[in-house]
């Protein structure tokens, strides 16, 4: 797979692997975290969490305006490292809930994620150019795209196994103190402790405290205990990504000397830069004109995609048969094992997507990066429709939390979810990885670290408007919510379209 591709890119991938480690833990279980820590009943969480992911990505386009100023491209990165490691220490300590103080606490949460978002700015975007920069050698010039989408596969190895570890050391955590886990219980906690529980609910929350071991004659004790115990395990949780990150840490010092150095390489050539961008200032605008263009576009995928962290993981949790896998010291289950399937269909999708971008290239049909992109638009508009056909009928938001739950029953199939997941993937291997390649191939070499900056703060946009998605969620018929992102994947795909023919002058 790595034949004829430059040495450092794997150690490049394997460095990025506790970033996207803590990535999918944050991703499978922040909302849930953030919602039983601190008793949101609206879209508080989901403000935090939308605002959190977009701080992510936007602050990639400060780490790269960083390390284009300072040339100090593996310090910024490694900096990112350590930052991003302090963070996950300060959440992985564990504070009592309910919450007494909810101002302090929240607080503190927030400066934790702050690091984490910080850190991860300095890190991604500036890793990913440095990659770029691996393929300007013309030797591998042709193996872009391919090389693009191996260092994709290999960042989301850790990320695979991310939610399985944070979901069984939870429930681990829950079982090894004399409960049960129950999905439910942890809102209905809160709802009961709050004052804000229905007659209806409050008989399910009976029920449901004496079938997990819980104490029924005393349910104001036994939800405070419940709830304590549930939001602890989410907090050692937290922890798992702190030896992931030091872990990649370790290898990014030991590789560091096969990555290149841009800072060497832009004094070297600094004279025939400067005469390259001042003669030919026309094709500089142009090829930013073009990557601002698709920027825009990609905001619209991201707004529906990045909803597997919000409105998905909702979906799971709350409409979503359990799935439980019994490993004997504890019992995996729970709505965050979904966030597994995501990195999964990245790591075993992507030698499919590489073969089939090669068969078709084979037989002499010319796919452009910006036409393949568009088409990754349309499949997750497909991916949706599925969700809107599955969840109909199913009772809306505010009716399912009167209702105190919906039992096992009355749930869908998590095959509707794993299906979902499955054709997500197949539309972020066709956008993500490339859309890195096409901005690592049309920036200006000046501004690599910029531009990829800008792929990211794009993200970020989309992920600013995740909590929307939520609002819609917990008020409007749940199949018309996925109805809106099949029409946001829609109206970014025929944009492209409308573009494909500028863009592939550009990149050409």
């Amino acid at each position: 797979m790595f034949k004829n591709h430059p040495k450092g890119l794997i150690g490049a991938a394997l460095s990025n692997m506790g970033e996207r480690f803590g990535f999918y833990i944050m991703m499978a279980i922040l909302l849930l975290f953030l919602e039983f820590k601190f008793d949101f009943a609206g879209s508080q969480g989901s403000l935090i969490y939308s605002i959190f992911y977009a701080a992510i990505y936007l602050l990639a386009l400060v780490g790269g305006i960083i390390a284009d100023k300072t040339k100090k491209y593996k310090t910024t990165i490694l900096v990112g490292l350590v930052l991003m490691t302090l963070g996950y220490v300060s959440l992985a300590i564990p504070t009592p809930t309910p919450v007494a103080n909810k101002t302090l606490m929240l607080t503190l949460t927030c400066l934790g994620l702050f690091a984490i978002a910080f850190g991860n700015g300095l890190f991604k975007g500036n890793l990913q150019a440095v990659v770029g920069q691996l393929y300007d050698n013309p030797k591998y010039a042709e193996k872009r795209e391919t090389g693009f989408q191996i260092f994709y596969m290999f960042i989301n190895i850790g990320a695979m196994f991310a939610p399985l570890m944070a979901v069984g050391l939870r429930n681990w955590w829950v079982q090894s103190n004399g409960f049960a886990f129950n999905s439910d219980l942890p809102k209905l906690c809160n709802q009961y402790l709050n004052g804000s529980i229905t007659p209806e609910a409050s008989e399910r929350f009976t029920e449901l405290a004496a079938s997990v071991g819980g104490n029924t004659a005393d349910l104001t004790s036994f939800a405070n205990q419940y709830l304590n115990i549930f939001v602890e395990g989410y907090h050692y949780s937290f922890g798992i990504a702190i030896f992931a990150m030091i872990i990649s840490l370790i290898i990014f010092l030991i590789n560091k000397t096969t990555l290149p150095d841009p800072a060497a390489k832009l004094a070297k050539s600094s004279e025939s830069t400067a005469a390259e961008v001042k003669m030919d200032a026309a094709e500089v605008r142009q090829r930013l004109y073009a990557l601002f263009a698709v920027f825009a576009v990609v905001i619209f995928f991201w707004f529906s995609f990045h909803q597997n962290g919000q409105t998905l993981t909702l979906f799971a949790n709350e409409y979503t048969k359990t799935i439980k896998l019994d490993l004997g010291f504890t019992t995996l289950e729970g709505a965050e094992l979904f966030q597994t399937f995501n990195p999964f269909f990245v790591v075993f999708l992507t030698p499919v997507v590489i073969g089939l971008f090669g068969w078709i290239k084979a037989r002499g049909i010319n796919l452009s990066t910006p036409r393949k992109i568009a088409i990754g638009m349309g499949i997750a508009a497909i991916a949706f429709v599925v969700m809107a056909l599955g969840s109909y009928g199913l009772p809306d938001y505010q009716t399912r939390d009167a209702m105190g739950g919906l039992g096992e029953a009355a749930r869908v199939t998590p095959w509707l979810l794993i299906g979902t997941y499955l054709i997500l993937t197949v539309a972020e291997l066709f956008i993500s990885p490339l859309g890195i390649a096409f901005v690592s191939k049309v920036a200006p070499p000046h501004l690599q670290g910029i531009m990829q900056g800008c792929w990211l703060g794009a993200t970020a946009l989309g992920n600013q408007l995740l909590f929307i998605g939520v609002i819609l969620y917990k008020n409007i018929p749940i199949w018309a919510t996925w109805g809106v992102f099949v029409t946001a994947c829609l109206i970014s795909m025929f944009t492209m379209l409308a573009m494909i023919k500028w863009l592939e002058r550009v990149t050409d």
